[in-house]
């Protein structure tokens, strides 16, 4: 699916989740049906989803942890999307540089990060070594709640 301007603009005015179909419609000067039917055609594509997230730091005893993970093999695509799996993660690159993908995961009081390392990371084959940078302040990063 082409992603033209008319989308561009109207995902740049869904960041704010409330907004209705109809106020995109008057400001982009479209009809709502239209901004409905593209919303549900870019959704049906996997382009946009519209859900709530959090800022981790605004949440008592929450944090972020970005997770450097190096294999012993070059198996990305299919130990990425293990790793997506694992209670914690919002997600996961494959990058280049020093390690093979990076996961950003979610963590509080009650999920910590040696919990994450010896329970979830643990269920992956082919680990060869972690990195864990612990993030102290965020600028714009928002992310589901899914603990």
């Amino acid at each position: 699916m082409k992603i033209d301007e008319i989308n561009k603009k109207m995902i740049k005015k869904l960041r704010q989740g409330r907004k209705s179909f109809g106020e995109i419609a008057k400001e982009l000067s479209i009809t709502p049906n239209t901004v409905k039917a593209r919303v549900k055609k870019m959704i049906e594509n996997g382009i946009l989803d519209i859900v709530g997230v959090i800022d981790p730091e605004k949440i008592e005893n929450h944090f972020v942890a970005f997770v450097g993970i190096k294999l012993r093999n070059m198996n990305l695509v299919k130990r990425g999307n293990e790793f997506s799996k694992l209670k914690g993660v919002v997600s996961v690159g494959i990058v280049t540089g020093q390690f093979d993908l990076i996961l950003i995961v979610l963590l509080n009081d009650d999920f910590s990060l040696l919990e994450f390392l010896t329970k979830e990371v643990s269920k992956i084959k082919d680990v060869y070594s972690t990195e864990t940078f612990v993030v102290y302040k965020t600028f714009n990063l928002k992310v589901p709640y899914i603990l």
